[in-house]
């Protein structure tokens, strides 16, 4: 269980107890009868037993269910220069660039070549690799192309050209990106 999870809990015999419950972010469940909870990175086994020995101060050999009802999905986050910036359901094995793609691919302003993927080392840091895809791509070897992990952050930089085009004067633009 983590902070946001929500559950069922249902009694078969006290029905009165049944109740709706949601992990508050410190971990903790409040329920009816009995004191608050921890019940963070519990699974479903895990948490039936500890509300079986928690209840078991008030009930006698309570027999309980505990259904999940909603739960934090593991996810990536596609940010910078990609069509669509947000945060993804990650279902199943899926690599860098197909990330890009789920985000609907690069716009014309992306910087191909550093792909920044951020990657939680722990609660207080991340750690931070430059990917070029532009080359990968180009050589058409997706051997370096990373697995994404649940809370990944990928960010797509903008490239030079996008970052002094409003500081050119109109008429000169075309002229200077054909110089790249």
């Amino acid at each position: 269980m983590a902070a946001g999870d929500a559950f069922d809990v249902a009694f078969e015999l006290s029905p009165e107890f049944n109740q709706h419950v949601t992990v508050q972010p410190d971990g903790y469940i409040s329920l009816r009868g009995i004191e608050d909870v921890r019940v963070a990175d519990q699974t479903v086994p895990q948490l039936t037993a500890t509300l079986r020995t928690a209840y078991s101060k008030i009930l006698s050999d309570p027999i309980i269910s505990v259904v999940l009802v909603d739960f934090q999905r593991p996810y990536f986050i596609a940010n910078g220069q990609v069509k669509n910036p947000g945060k993804y359901d990650l279902r199943g094995d899926i690599t860098l660039t197909e990330g890009i793609a789920i985000a609907g691919g690069f716009l014309d302003s992306a910087k191909h070549s550093q792909v920044l993927l951020f990657r939680r080392a722990d609660n207080d840091m991340a750690q931070a690799s430059v990917i070029n895809v532009k080359k990968m791509l180009n050589h058409k070897n997706l051997h370096e192309d990373f697995h994404l992990r649940p809370g990944d952050m990928l960010f797509v930089p903008k490239n030079t050209v996008s970052k002094i085009t409003p500081w050119l004067p109109a008429r000169n633009v075309s002229a200077y990106a054909a110089s790249f």
